[in-house]
């Protein structure tokens, strides 16, 4: 099981393309409101999420999670006592997490970047800390995926299928979805 949490302000791209490439992929991936199960983006789209935070529960069957960004979003998301607690738990237990555009700048101020290889949305750099940036699309390294924004969303989503089921499961969608 896959969550995608999301808060009011996240950006759409950066969380609907990952959560399109990870259930073709037959993945499970619920979407988890933080604060609410309704939930507006950053350009005033409603999404209705199929739990809230609190009803989400840490367990063995997680696998990954991501942070999409998008302003205020990420603030929401970095506020969150709950989706701090799911960083820790995947860290804990070596669960993937994923995090785009402004969204690694939460993984940096935990200090969990240091040393690792990282992307993130221009300007974001400094609040990586201790990271090498990538200019990458997506960077992988260890647990962490991170990537630099919207226009990266389909590469990103394609890591996290890579990360989740398999490199051939990732190319094969990318044939698919006709990205070359």
């Amino acid at each position: 099981m896959i969550y995608i949490f999301l808060a009011n302000g996240f950006e759409e791209t950066e969380a609907i393309a990952p959560i399109d490439l990870l259930r073709r992929s037959g993945k499970t991936v619920v979407t988890v409101g933080v604060g609410d199960n309704i939930i507006t983006s950053s350009h005033g789209v409603p999404v209705v999420t199929d739990t809230i935070a609190q009803e989400a529960p840490l367990t063995d069957e997680l696998e990954m999670i991501i942070l999409p960004g998008g302003m205020p979003g990420t603030l929401n998301l970095e506020k969150s006592e709950y989706v701090q607690a799911a960083i820790d738990f995947c860290v804990k237990n070596g669960k993937y997490v994923g995090a785009i555009c402004a969204a690694p700048s939460i993984l940096g101020h935990k200090g969990l970047l240091k040393g690792r290889n990282a992307a993130c949305y221009e300007g974001f750099e400094d609040q990586l800390e201790g990271a090498f940036i990538s200019n990458e699309p997506v960077a992988c390294d260890g647990i962490f995926i991170t990537s630099r924004g919207a226009g990266t969303a389909i590469e990103f989503g394609l890591a996290l299928v890579e990360k989740a089921v398999s490199k051939a499961e990732s190319d094969r969608i990318r044939s698919s979805i006709m990205c070359f």
